[in-house]
């Protein structure tokens, strides 16, 4: 039987905070599915817990998250999970287009909409890289804090991809900071994103775990369900300003660019792998 070691997410709950850490540091954090499903069932069970008043998303290691598994030992895309967050069918017996599409509509939108949904509050703590797939998960929290030792990165415009799945680029940030971030693919850093207004507060990385939780608890102090429709009512007003729709519409351009690479490249990644990333400055 698996430790609690061994497991891709960790969940702790100290009186009304309950702690999810992706727990896959020696891969910086990649998310692979069984990472996601564990992350999904952590959410859920916080959610149901009636002493949970807060929630905080973390990563093991010097890392938050460097984004979806593209090439660790470990790497499932291939594998079949109990879907969860939609009504696609299983991608796994299936080829091309229709394989990836319905897999995504499921581990990336699908699952970032469920969590982004979760009534309680949840506070991204994040320290290293916050990556592609990493942003994905730190933007549906509604709090994010992050050590000074932060950056956040969205480089997959170098595989002719316009963003990662879940684009909420021009609403955490402005458009023309979103377009710069995206067009260059260059880090930014904890303090940029403070100024741009994606992250809440910048503290020093010996700090972090710590502060985090001090917030957590001082929210946890608030009603429930005060809480709990407050987040709907700003989820509700992103919405009305184009955050779903976008996300819907920027998902079929992605789906274009998978497909264009397929048929133009070596893959549907337009052949960069782990190493050619890190070549050209992810």
């Amino acid at each position: 039987m698996p430790t609690a070691h061994d497991e891709p997410v960790r969940y702790e709950k100290q009186g009304p905070v309950a702690t999810v850490t992706m727990n896959r540091p020696d891969y910086r954090n990649a998310q692979n599915s069984a990472m996601t499903y564990a992350l999904d069932r952590a959410f859920y069970r916080a959610a149901g817990d009636d002493k949970v008043k807060t929630v905080v998303l973390a990563g093991a290691g010097k890392h938050f998250s460097a984004g979806h598994d593209i090439g660790t030992p470990e790497r499932d895309a291939h594998l079949p999970f109990e879907r969860r967050a939609g009504l696609w069918w299983d991608h796994s017996d299936k080829e091309g287009g229709e394989s990836r599409f319905a897999r995504e509509s499921e581990v990336y939108l699908g699952m970032c909409r469920r969590w982004r949904e979760l009534p309680k509050p949840v506070i991204a703590s994040v320290q290293g890289a916050c990556v592609a797939g990493g942003l994905m998960l730190a933007w549906i929290c509604d709090l994010i804090v992050a050590s000074e030792d932060a950056f956040f990165a969205d480089p997959v415009v170098r595989m002719g991809i316009p963003g990662v799945e879940y684009f909420a680029h021009p609403w955490v940030m402005p458009p023309r900071i979103a377009k710069e971030f995206l067009y260059t693919g260059d880090r930014m850093s904890a303090r940029r994103a403070y100024e741009v207004g994606m992250v809440n507060r910048v503290v020093p990385r010996e700090e972090l775990a710590e502060h985090t939780r001090e917030l957590a608890l001082r929210i946890a102090g608030m009603p429930r369900l005060g809480l709990a429709l407050t987040k709907r009512a700003v989820n509700q007003a992103e919405d009305l300003q184009g955050l779903h729709t976008g996300l819907d519409s920027v998902f079929g351009l992605h789906h274009l660019a998978h497909a264009h690479n397929a048929e133009t490249a070596s893959d549907a990644l337009g052949g960069m792998d782990i190493g050619a990333m890190k070549k050209a400055g992810s």
